[in-house]
């Protein structure tokens, strides 16, 4: 079994869910796991509202940003052992695709930056989402890594949330 396991989070524009999706893991993950989040075309900036949804949790945010995956395929990147798309199918995005030999799985998120409506209906999509997010990883940190092999392992992932 490994020391630490690196996960990224991958969506489009790497301003909300996956950046919810690292601080989680990083705060829930620990010691086992290391997050990370990118984007395949981010946004360039983290929205105030994700931020607020950590904040509110108790979450750290210093460092978080948006970056492009490109950053995590140059030399002397950390290797992936998860990658997760948590973008949302069902509103027909486009998500990324992660080359290599991680374990990958896809968590249909909505996105939050598409809401649009009162301030509070924005914030409690942010919410849910955070809540979603939250739910998933601490099952997924629950799971006994060291005893399973990936198939089992990628049928348990792609089942959380499901149930």
């Amino acid at each position: 079994m490994k020391d630490v396991y690196n996960v990224l989070f991958l969506c489009t524009g790497n301003s909300a869910r996956s950046i919810m999706a690292e601080a989680v893991m990083n705060y829930k993950g620990r010691p086992n796991f290391r997050a990370y989040s990118a984007g395949s075309h981010p946004s360039g900036s983290v929205r105030p509202e994700a931020l607020r949804q950590l904040e509110a949790a108790h979450l750290p945010t210093s460092g978080l940003r948006s970056k492009g995956w490109d950053e995590f395929s140059r030399p002397g990147a950390p290797k992936m052992d998860f990658v997760f798309t948590v973008c949302d199918n069902a509103a027909n995005e486009v998500c990324p695709i992660w080359p290599g030999q991680p374990m990958t799985a896809h968590w249909g998120v909505p996105d939050p930056t598409a809401v649009r409506g009162t301030e509070e209906q924005v914030e409690k999509a942010f919410r849910d989402v955070f809540f979603l997010l939250d739910r998933r990883i601490t099952l997924f940190v629950a799971l006994p890594l060291s005893t399973l092999d990936g198939l089992s392992l990628k049928n348990e992932i792609d089942g959380i949330g499901r149930r």
